[in-house]
Formats: structure tokens, C-alpha cells, sequence
């Protein structure tokens, strides 16, 4: 039939007719909408793709030309329809984007170096002696968090049981020093602390065991993250820092949609948690992720909210950085885009080095992959716009990285193994390679020092393990604090293990004494029938055979009491 394309085959005349009449009275009724142009793929069932144009005009009735039918080598099977849109996104690599949202002007790429940002170095001030353990740890875990937690742990014990459990802010020290310790000496369950065959006397003379595990049930922690990041705010960083996030590990179900996933995580199910860390390890700013209301009480202008989660992240980190104007700040790819390096220098002044997804260097057009590794292991591409230099390297892989901090032309060198000369070799990489690679690393090594004597924290209640993540937290960032000031002070620092112990120990008050408990014989002492004799006493003891009877005799060989008038 004239006038109709080959790609409608399949329909009656009948049904091509009214199809054609429908798209006429829309037409009529519809205003002129912008010419969206697009390209028509036509596929046979042996795999064989035809091409022509197509525009929004030529679906109107203003003159529009007939499509061009395919060859008729293409007309021995059926054809689907398959619309390609011409226009790209802003970032897809390759392209130039728009600068403005509305001054219509093309980003200019060039291939030319950026000027180098000069990083201030950082000086501490040298303290006159190096403090105890105790208080390194108390500038993060105050009094004010601890007189928090006995608080509530009384209000919710007392809403759960109808009467409050009456702790203390002291007895919630005890309960805090014997976290600290367990931390350190791992059983395999916390009745074992307790129990006569393994009993563990640096913690079972704290507490009874049921009082542990009545605290253990009851306490409250809502607060303790705003209080801790207020404590962290305070502790002077280094003008180079680090943004990522790290994953409190919870398997529960309990908390609904605050727990997350992450698959190359050591805990993949958790809570996931935003941190700013400066290169030492130290922990300033961190930020929970609680799905749509994270930044429910954040100020955001309207261009930060309309970035995306990962750029918004990143923005609402760097407003607590003391000195924007002389930092630089280190991320990965889950944050970094073009837009939120400029947004960063704009609003902030805060410089960013950061690898980024190929699809969100602004259309930087560089190498591809496959021109790059045919030139080599350790070469590299760089394109520069608008102080921004983009950079395309191959390792084992290729790696693209944005940076308005750090220019191109001075190369360094990194050592990489060499499968096929079975040595390490050394690989040439532009200079902003080793200063990610030094400086990234920060969160990481929070994170491993957290994990190295981790709070146990197995419960079916979700916010047991962020607990102990911030009593973790509090001491990892205490002996990396320490640990600065024995550098100043060109002392000899302890170990954090050590440093763990030493604040457990200043925690425990010694404010219960435990009552003496005798062993109990084993099977094949006690019914071997030999030697059981009983013999009469003074004192009279707790019968061991009925908890609530009293005796004056116990057994000779087994040395417990009976009660034998039973």
C-alpha cells in the first residue's frame, strides 16, 4: 500500500487507516512541540539494522516526506521498531555539555595542564604533657552522653517493666568499661564471663550477670550521634581530608529500610554511615543515612537540593570544614561529578581530587579504553575545562579521576606487580595518582582500628550495634589523638589495645562486690562413690542441691554443701 512504511507490517489496512486518522486529529489538537530528533533502526529477524531519520516534524501534516522503505533484502522477515535518541546527556564522555542551564554556550575542552593548588601544611599546637587515656576518651564520650544514657535507660525500663531499673551515670561507667574489656577478650558468649569453669574475674567482679544483661536490654543511645559528632567537630584536623562511607554491621530485620547493602563491604548488611576523616585516621563529621529524611535537619540551598544523594553528602561534610579555603578534599566515584567539583570551588572554596565514572567527567573527551591499553601500562589522557582537569589512566584497569587541586605535568611513579616478569615494576602515573592514594585512605583506616577490638554487639535490637559503634568510634579517635600528641611530644605512644584497657580500668569503679562461689565437682567426681563422707562445719553454707535450704554438712570430697534432712 502507498504511503506506508515497511515497519508497519503485521496491521490491516483497516487498522492503518485509523492509526493514520488518529494521528492526524492529535496533530490538529496538540501544540507544536521542539523538534526531538531520533534515529529509526530497522532489525530483521536475521540481525540486520537499516537506518533513518526521524523528527517530531515529520509526524505532522505540514509536508511531511514519506520514510524511505528499506531494501527489499530486508522484507523477508518481520521488523520491529526502535527508536535511538540523538541527543546526549551532559556527561556522556565524549560530548561537550552546556555551561549554563540557559545561555545555550558549549563547555570548551582543551588539552592543557591546570594551575597546581599549594597545600598549607598543617601544625599542631605541642601540649605541655601528654594526658592519661581516660581523658583523651572522655573528649568524645562526655559525661553529658553518660548521664544521657542512665536517663533513658530509666525512662524505657520503666515504660517496659512499669518500674525503672534505677541505674546510675557511675553504674553506666562500670557497664562501659566491661563493653571495653569483652572487646578485648572475646568468649564465645557472654555467660561464659560469668560461669565457674571459665569464669573471667576482670569482668565478672564488675557486675552480676544479670545486671549486665538487664542494662544490656534497657539502655537508649537516640542522641549519642549528634553528641558525638559535636565532640568530633572540636578536634583540629589537617587541611587534607577524606569522604566515604562505612557500614555498622546489623543482619537484623528490625530496622526497616535503614539498613543497607554493600556487597564489597566486610559487613555487607548495616547501617551505612557518612564520614569526613582528615588523612590521619581522626573522624570529624560523620552523617547517618536514613533513606529520604537524611538531611531532614540539614540547610540546603535549592542547587544543593537538587543534587544527587551522594554530591548532597559530600556538600553538607564540607560546610564543617574550619578552613575551606585551604583544604582539599579526597572521594571515590560513588560521589564525585563535575557538577559537584565546580559547586564545591563556587560555594565553598574547597578544592576536590577525586576518580570518578566514566559518565560523569562533564564530556571530557578523552581516550577511550582500548587506545590507551594499546599504548601501555602507565599511559594516560587529560582534557581541561573551566579549572578542572579530567584524566584517563591505565593501571590493570583504566582509572578516570577529576581534580581542580592538582595538575598533570609533573609525573610520578607507582610499583605494580608484573605477571609476566614475576617482579614488581615501576608504572608512570600523573602526580595526582600517589596524592589520592595517600590521602584517600583515612575512613579505611578509622574503620580497621574499629574493627581491630570491636564492641560484640549480636541483638535483635537495631541500635545495640550503632552503640557500639560509637563507643568504638570514641576510642579509636581518642588514641589516634593521643597518638599525635606522643608525636609532638616525641614520647613513645602505647597500642591501642593497651590504650583500651587503661581507659576500661579508669571506668570501673569497683563499686560491687562479688560473693564467693565454690566450684562445682564434675560428673565423674561426683557419682564415682568413693570417699563422699559427710562432714559437719561451723558455718552453714548454701545447700547445693536446693538453692534455698541451708546446711551446716557438705561432702568431703566434693566440698559443697548438702542439705541431708531431705
Amino acid at each position: 500500500m502507498e504511503g506506508f512504511s515497511p515497519l508497519v507490517t503485521g496491521f490491516s489496512v483497516t487498522q492503518l487507516i485509523h492509526r493514520r486518522a488518529h494521528r492526524v486529529r492529535r496533530a490538529a489538537q496538540e501544540p507544536l512541540r521542539p523538534p526531538l530528533r531520533g534515529i529509526i533502526l530497522f532489525v530483521s529477524e536475521r540481525g540486520e539494522e537499516l537506518s533513518g531519520h526521524l523528527t517530531h516534524s515529520d509526524s505532522t501534516q505540514g509536508g511531511r516526506p514519506p520514510l524511505q522503505d528499506p531494501p527489499l533484502a530486508s522484507r523477508k522477515g518481520k521488523h520491529t521498531l526502535k527508536t535511538v535518541s540523538l541527543k546526549e546527556p551532559e556527561d556522556t564522555p565524549g560530548s561537550s555539555s552546556p555551561s549554563g542551564p540557559h545561555n545555550g554556550t558549549r563547555r570548551i575542552w582543551k588539552h592543557e595542564d591546570i594551575e597546581e593548588f599549594q597545600v598549607t601544611e598543617s601544625r599542631f599546637e605541642t601540649p605541655v604533657v601528654v594526658q592519661p587515656p581516660f581523658q583523651y576518651f572522655k573528649m568524645f564520650f562526655t559525661d553529658e552522653m553518660i548521664q544521657h544514657v542512665a536517663h533513658h535507660t530509666n525512662l524505657y525500663s520503666a515504660q517496659e517493666l512499669g518500674d525503672p531499673i534505677k541505674t546510675s551515670p557511675e553504674e553506666i561507667e562500670d557497664f562501659l568499661s566491661m563493653l571495653l574489656f569483652v572487646g578485648v577478650f572475646k568468649f564465645p558468649s557472654l555467660e561464659d564471663y560469668w560461669h565457674n569453669e571459665s569464669r573471667f574475674s576482670v569482668i565478672a567482679d564488675i557486675m552480676p550477670r544479670k545486671r549486665f544483661q538487664l542494662l544490656h536490654r534497657f539502655y537508649k543511645i537516640r542522641p549519642l550521634f549528634d553528641m558525638l559528632r559535636k565532640q568530633c567537630l572540636l578536634i583540629p584536623s589537617t587541611y587534607k581530608h577524606s569522604v566515604d562511607e562505612v557500614m555498622v554491621g546489623y543482619k537484623g530485620t528490625r530496622a526497616g529500610s535503614l539498613r543497607q547493602y554493600i556487597a564489597n563491604k566486610p559487613d555487607k548488611w548495616g547501617f551505612k554511615v557518612f564520614c569526613r576523616a582528615s588523612s590521619s585516621g581522626i573522624i570529624h563529621d560523620l552523617l547517618m543515612y536514613q533513606g529520604a529524611s537524611t538531611f531532614f535537619n540539614v540547610t540546603l540551598s535549592e542547587e544543593e537540593q537538587m543534587l544527587p544523594l551522594g554530591a548532597k553528602v559530600v556538600t553538607t561534610l564540607c560546610k564543617t570544614i574550619q578552613q575551606p579555603h585551604l583544604s582539599v578534599v579526597f572521594f571515590d566515584n560513588f560521589f564525585t561529578s563535575f557538577k559537584l567539583v565546580q559547586t564545591l570551588q563556587t560555594s565553598l572554596g574547597v578544592q576536590c581530587i577525586g576518580t570518578v565514572r566514566p559518565n560523569r567527567t562533564g564530556g571530557a573527551p578523552l581516550m577511550t579504553d582500548k587506545e590507551l591499553i594499546k599504548r601501555g601500562r602507565g599511559s594516560y589522557d587529560y582534557r581541561s575545562a573551566e579549572g578542572v582537569i579530567a584524566v584517563k589512566w591505565f593501571d590493570n584497569k583504566c582509572v578516570n579521576l577529576l581534580s581542580n587541586a592538582s595538575w598533570i605535568m609533573h609525573l610520578s611513579a607507582v610499583k605494580r606487580w608484573c605477571k609476566v616478569s614475576k617482579e614488581k615494576i615501576t608504572v608512570p602515573c600523573p602526580s595526582l595518582i600517589p596524592a589520592y592514594n595517600e590521602h584517600m585512605g583515612g575512613i579505611d583506616l578509622s574503620d580497621m582500628l574499629v574493627h581491630l577490638y570491636r564492641t560484640p554487639a549480636k541483638s535483635r535490637r537495631w541500635y545495640i550495634p550503632l552503640f557500639g559503634y560509637i563507643l568504638d568510634l570514641s576510642i579509636a579517635n581518642s588514641w589516634l589523638d593521643y597518638k599525635r600528641d606522643c608525636g609532638l611530644l616525641n614520647e613513645k605512644a602505647m597500642p591501642l589495645k593497651r590504650f583500651r584497657l587503661a581507659v576500661a580500668h579508669s571506668l570501673n569503679q569497683k563499686h560491687y562486690t562479688p560473693r564467693p562461689s565454690l566450684p562445682k565437682p564434675q560428673p565423674d567426681v561426683r557419682y564415682d562413690r568413693l570417699g563422699h563422707w559427710p562432714l559437719h562445719c561451723d558455718k552453714r553454707g548454701r545447700c547445693n542441691y536446693c538453692p534455698k535450704g541451708v546446711s551446716r554438712w557438705k561432702c568431703q570430697k566434693c566440698n559443697v554443701f548438702l542439705d541431708i534432712r531431705r
